[in-house]
């Protein structure tokens, strides 16, 4: 079992930036990747980027890249979401997630609220 908190949303303005925290627990060797997600009320979790744990390779959607940057501390088990520039459009409750294969999130955190306003 792996156990993800993760921590930092909150209200901004539109043009500020937050950074978001995934702490990772538990049998924290069997991952092998870490994404982040969000979710709009009324819409589909949508996949904001990810990740790798060994090479730290990351990949962004386009509706993201360029104002997100995703980071990882190893010694802490914890991936950061850097988020510049953001827009009320981004407004959501974003989730971190893991897995230990490619393309699978086995675990997932509570999610923490991010509101942007204009």
């Amino acid at each position: 079992q792996v156990q993800l908190v993760e921590s930092g949303g909150g209200l901004v303005q539109a043009g500020g930036s937050l950074r978001l925290s995934c702490a990772a627990s538990g049998r924290t060797f069997r991952m092998y990747v870490m994404g982040w997600f969000r979710q709009a009320p009324g819409k589909e979790r949508e996949f904001v980027g990810r990740i790798t744990w060994s090479r730290g390779d990351t990949y962004y959607p386009d509706s993201v890249k360029g104002r997100f940057t995703i980071s990882r501390d190893n010694a802490k088990n914890t991936v950061y979401l850097q988020m510049n520039s953001l827009k009320p459009e981004d407004t959501a409750v974003y989730y971190c997630a893991t897995g230990s294969t490619p393309g699978a999130w086995d675990y997932w955190g509570q999610g923490t609220q991010v509101t942007v306003s204009s």
